[in-house]
């Protein structure tokens, strides 16, 4: 019998609501766990989260941009790091060629055949092949400013054939667009971490133990 794959969003260093959420999935030997991206940054337990995504052969993840700006930082490219991300690079510091090996492994998309997961999002119309890699990190909406929460968000307009599974935006509720499904409940913030089950279609939720940030805007 072939496992569910378990797809998390943003977790931000999050490990113990990570823990308790795939305590009530009551993951099996046979599932598999999917993370949209950020793993680390702004959270407590950036080292813990890793460990186990390098350990454990059922967990993989497409790359953050919070992810993305510790890589880019360590190979000597991209801009000054951010309170967070400078916190969690000192934290990730105690083992950081594991730690750049990994985050350097991750890929931009990961295809499960009827879904895709991606980070923040993909252009409507634009072949997979031709995303840019800013986009399927940073995009929101379809403005001239790809990060700006300001215009129409990209997964209303998107129609491909398969359904994408995405974080970087985070909501109360997980967005929704005809063909794309948003899993960032901020629980960094203090709100939820949400898993959404492939095969099932159910949504999986657990509360944050406290807000590690509070949120430059309001989250919705």
């Amino acid at each position: 019998m072939s496992g569910r794959t378990i797809v998390v969003g943003d977790i931000h260093g999050c490990y113990d609501e990570l823990a308790a959420l795939l305590e009530r999935a009551e993951l099996g030997t046979r599932d598999r766990v999917v993370s949209v991206g950020d793993l680390v940054v702004k959270g407590e337990k950036n080292r813990e989260v890793l460990d186990l995504f390098i350990e454990d052969e059922r967990f993989s993840a497409v790359l953050g941009n919070h992810d993305r700006a510790l890589l880019r930082h360590w190979q000597g490219e991209g801009q000054a790091l951010k309170e967070a991300q400078e916190k969690a690079r000192a934290e990730l510091e105690t083992d950081r060629p594991r730690y750049f090996a990994y985050l350097q492994s991750l890929p931009l998309v990961i295809d499960l055949g009827s879904h895709l997961v991606v980070h923040a999002g993909l252009r409507p119309g634009v072949k997979l092949s031709g995303q840019a890699v800013e986009d399927l990190t940073e995009l929101r909406t379809l403005g001239g400013d790809r990060t700006s929460r300001e215009g129409v968000p990209w997964y209303e307009q998107y129609d491909g054939d398969a359904v994408v599974l995405f974080g970087h935006w985070p909501a109360p509720l997980p967005r929704r667009g005809p063909r794309a499904i948003g899993l960032d409940t901020g629980c960094v913030y203090g709100f939820q971490l949400t898993a959404y089950v492939i095969e099932t279609g159910e949504f999986l939720s657990v509360e944050a133990r406290r807000a590690y940030e509070a949120p430059r805007r309001r989250v919705a």
